[in-house]
């Protein structure tokens, strides 16, 4: 298991989880959705092939129509 801090909470993750897995894990939809790890945007790209480290920072932000 490998333990992440993912938008402020630390959670314990499978060994090898990528962002997908992750943003898959909090939501269904992911239009609207942007991923940084360690503060660092993470290209929708590149979510099915990144994989956090140990303790690394994940924070899922979905985008809010209104103002």
């Amino acid at each position: 298991m490998t333990t992440l801090v993912v938008n402020g909470e630390r959670r314990e993750v499978a060994d090898g989880i990528t962002v997908a897995d992750v943003v898959g894990s909090l939501t269904a939809e992911q239009r609207g959705v942007a991923v940084a790890l360690d503060g660092e945007v993470v290209p929708r790209s590149d979510w099915s092939t990144t994989r956090p480290a140990e303790g690394q920072q994940v924070e899922v932000l979905r985008a809010v129509q209104g103002g």
